[in-house]
C-alpha cells in the first residue's frame, strides 16, 4: 500500500519541483503538528492566512454554529445571508467612504473583479501597475506582474500594461488619460517587504486624481493588523477608490473581497447585469469565520501590540551573515544576501521545529509572517533558532 506521501506526490498537482512535503496531523494555535507528533512554530502563517493562528477558538465556534444554520444556498449577491451583511457592515464601518464589499474566493478573484470594475467604471483600457509585485497568478493578475519569470510561458497576457517603480516619484508621469486604474501593494510584499513612502503615495494619490485613473490599493497581505494598524494605508492620509483584501481576512477560511464606493461598484450591475459573478464568494461559513475574525481583532488590544512584537523580533536578529531586517509591522524580511543560505536556513529551522520561508521576488531574505497571537517567548525562540542556523552556516 502507498504512503500518503507517495499518493500526494502521485495525484496531488505539483507547484514546484520539491515541495516541502510536510505531512499535517493537526494545528492549533502557534503551531502545526505532523503525524509523528513534532510541532512547528508556523511563522509564516499560511502567508499571512491565518492572522489569529490555526483554528482560533472564536473563529472556529463561527464556522460551527454556521455549519448548524445553512452552507451554501445560491450564487453571490441573490439571498439575504446574515454573515455575508454582518461582515459587510462591520467592514464598511472601518471604511469611510468605500461602503460596497463584493466578497470572493480569494485574491487573485479579488484583483481580477477589480481590474473589470476599473475598466467597466473608467471606460478606459490600461493599467499600471508596480515592478515586483504579485497579485496573483489568474490571467488578468498575472498580466499586471514584472518581471516576466513566472508568466513568460503563458503570453500573450492582457495588452496595456504600464510598470513604474515603487517610490519613484518621476515614474508617475506613466499615469495618463488612458489609464482605468493604478494598482499598487500598499507594502510591497514579494519583493522583501517594501514600504511606501509617505510622499510618495500622497503623489501617487494626487496623480490618480488629475488624470481620473483609479487608485486600487492591494491590502491581500497588508491588511487586517500586519503593519500594526487595520489596514496599511491607514496612517498615510490616503483613501483608495477600491480596494482588495484575503488572506487574512478570513481567519484561515478561504474568502476575499474588493471593495469600494457604492456609486463605482454599481456599474456591475448594468449594462450587462451580472457584470461580474461567482458562485462561492462569500460563502456563508466562510463570510461566519471572517466576521469572527474583524471582530477578534476590532475587540482586543493585538494589532496595539504588533509595534512591540516587531522591535523585539529587531532587537533579536541581529548577525553578520544579517545584511539587513526590513519590516513592516508583524511582517519582516531577514535579507542574508544569498539564496542558498536562505534555503539552508529554512531546512535547518524547519528540522528545529520552526516554518519560516523565502519571497517570490527575493529569494536572497527569509519571510517571518507569525500570526498576530504570537508572544514574546515563541518570538525569542524563533529568532535564536534562525540564528543558530546561521552560526552553524559557513558564512
Amino acid at each position: 500500500m502507498q504512503s500518503l506521501r507517495q499518493l500526494f506526490l502521485r495525484h496531488v498537482a505539483q507547484t514546484s519541483s520539491a515541495p516541502l512535503a510536510l505531512e499535517i496531523f493537526r494545528a492549533e494555535g502557534l503551531y502545526l503538528y505532523d503525524t509523528s507528533g513534532k510541532k512547528y512554530l508556523d511563522l509564516i502563517a499560511g502567508i499571512g492566512v491565518s492572522c489569529l493562528g490555526h483554528r482560533h477558538p472564536r473563529v472556529e465556534a463561527a464556522v460551527q454554529e454556521q455549519l448548524g444554520r445553512y452552507w451554501h444556498t445560491l450564487v453571490y449577491g441573490e439571498y439575504v445571508l446574515a454573515p455575508q451583511v454582518q461582515l459587510a457592515t462591520l467592514l464598511a464601518g472601518q471604511l469611510p467612504g468605500l461602503d460596497a464589499i463584493y466578497f470572493v474566493n480569494s485574491g487573485a478573484e479579488a484583483t481580477e473583479g477589480a481590474m473589470k470594475l476599473a475598466k467597466r467604471y473608467t471606460a478606459r483600457p490600461d493599467f499600471v501597475a508596480c515592478r515586483q509585485a504579485y497579485h496573483g497568478s489568474t490571467h488578468g493578475a498575472a498580466s499586471l506582474m514584472s518581471p516576466t519569470d513566472f508568466t513568460l510561458p503563458y503570453h500573450p497576457l492582457l495588452p496595456g500594461i504600464r510598470h513604474i517603480d515603487f517610490n519613484n516619484m518621476a515614474d508617475l508621469a506613466v499615469i495618463d488619460r488612458h489609464t482605468a486604474a493604478v494598482i499598487v501593494e500598499t507594502v510591497q510584499a514579494e519583493s522583501g517587504i517594501r514600504p511606501p513612502e509617505a510622499a510618495w503615495l500622497q503623489a501617487l494619490r494626487r496623480r490618480c486624481d488629475e488624470t481620473g485613473a483609479l487608485l486600487i490599493l492591494d491590502e491581500i497581505q497588508a491588511g487586517y493588523g500586519r503593519t500594526g494598524s487595520l489596514f496599511a494605508f491607514g496612517p498615510y492620509g490616503i483613501r483608495p477608490d477600491i480596494l482588495l483584501l484575503a488572506k487574512g481576512f478570513g481567519g484561515g477560511m478561504p474568502i476575499g473581497a474588493f471593495v469600494a464606493p457604492r456609486e463605482i461598484m454599481q456599474v456591475l450591475s448594468v449594462d450587462p447585469p451580472l457584470g461580474h459573478i461567482t458562485t462561492f464568494g462569500g460563502h456563508p461559513v466562510c463570510a461566519a469565520a471572517a466576521l469572527a475574525t474583524l471582530q477578534e481583532l476590532l475587540e482586543t488590544d493585538l494589532i496595539a501590540a504588533v509595534p512591540a512584537k516587531e522591535r523585539l523580533f529587531r532587537e533579536m536578529l541581529v548577525h553578520p551573515a544579517i545584511k539587513e531586517v526590513r519590516s513592516a509591522g508583524l511582517w519582516l524580511a531577514v535579507d542574508l544576501g544569498d539564496a542558498a543560505l536562505v534555503q539552508k536556513t529554512i531546512r535547518h529551522c524547519l528540522d528545529r521545529g520552526v516554518i519560516t520561508d523565502w519571497f517570490l521576488f527575493n529569494d536572497r531574505s527569509l519571510r517571518i509572517t507569525p500570526p498576530l497571537t504570537i508572544g514574546e517567548g515563541e518570538i525569542e525562540f524563533a529568532c535564536s533558532v534562525i540564528l543558530e542556523s546561521l552560526s552553524l552556516s559557513k558564512i
